[in-house]
């Protein structure tokens, strides 16, 4: 299979707005179509934002081919359980479309508007692998107990079963070296995102375009090296780049041409990028998605 490419359109407009730019992405022939998952735009606090799962089951309803999904689901205010059981709703009312994005949630603004505590660095890792544990049980097997140090379920029933067997593809979002190893172990797709530095000392300093590119191929080095550890053929498991400022590819054709090209070169092998702003960029957009894109295919 070649390089794929999906789009993120964020819940910042009207319903009728939204329905019309999936129905756009879907119809100019894109793999996949994405939606984010926090309480706001952290950007513009008081700009319109709907809730992404609510709103991952109208587009479900609202497209018939394309792959949807959450990038990336927040346990900052989701149950894993709970989550899991939204997960085969959506692929039974996707008709097995649904690829579950889950990261480990990490804004101070989600935490804030949500009422919960912020976690510690190793809590927030810790609590990422149980909660990814949780979720791939309980898509996997129709009854599960499991008691972990943040989360346990007792006979939590998942009835019916997804209809993507063993169950539907897991998008797992992680930099950092202890979330790359539960990539490593559990993702059928591992995404990044590039953009910030996520030390403990420059935390969210946004980065230049050539210190994104040598982070991500550190990171996606590191990745091979941890599906090797856990008995995983790194090749058999997809990496998802979503294509973060300062990249542009809706600038021109050849911004996009040169992104994919040298992404390419460390092993990315799916593009996720924003609905692009503005009449220019829509051109380009448009001009990507029926002249470039499928020469990549």
């Amino acid at each position: 299979m070649g390089t794929r490419f999906g789009i993120i359109v964020l819940q910042n407009s009207p319903w009728t707005d939204l329905v019309r730019k999936w129905q756009r992405v879907e119809s100019l022939g894109f793999d996949s179509l994405w939606i984010a998952d926090h309480m706001y735009d952290f950007t513009t606090p008081n700009a319109p934002w709907f809730d992404g799962w609510t709103l991952l089951a109208g587009m479900a309803t609202q497209t018939t081919r394309i792959r949807i999904g959450t990038l990336v689901s927040n346990p900052i205010f989701r149950n894993p359980a709970v989550l899991a059981k939204q997960a085969i709703a959506i692929d039974h009312m996707s008709n097995g479309r649904l690829n579950l994005g889950i990261g480990s949630g990490l804004l101070m603004t989600d935490h804030k508007a949500a009422g919960v505590g912020f976690f510690p660095p190793t809590e927030r890792v810790e609590r990422f692998r149980e909660f990814v544990e949780v979720v791939d049980e309980m898509l996997r097997n129709e009854v599960t107990t499991y008691h972990g140090r943040y989360y346990c379920v007792d006979e939590s029933y998942a009835s019916p079963r997804p209809i993507q067997r063993p169950r539907p593809p897991l998008t797992l979002a992680a930099h950092g070296t202890q979330m790359l190893k539960i990539a490593a172990t559990f993702a059928d797709s591992w995404s990044s995102f590039g953009g910030f530095n996520l030390t403990a000392e420059e935390m969210f300093k946004l980065l230049t375009s050539e210190e994104m590119f040598k982070l991500t191929q550190e990171r996606a080095h590191k990745f091979d090296r941890f599906c090797s550890d856990a008995g995983r053929d790194p090749s058999k498991i997809d990496r998802s780049f979503l294509v973060f400022p300062p990249l542009d590819p809706w600038s021109s054709v050849e911004a996009f041409r040169e992104i994919v090209d040298r992404y390419q070169e460390i092993g990315i092998t799916e593009f996720i990028l924003y609905w692009p702003i503005g009449e220019q960029q829509l051109l380009i957009f448009e001009q990507v998605a029926r002249n470039i894109i499928p020469a990549y295919s």
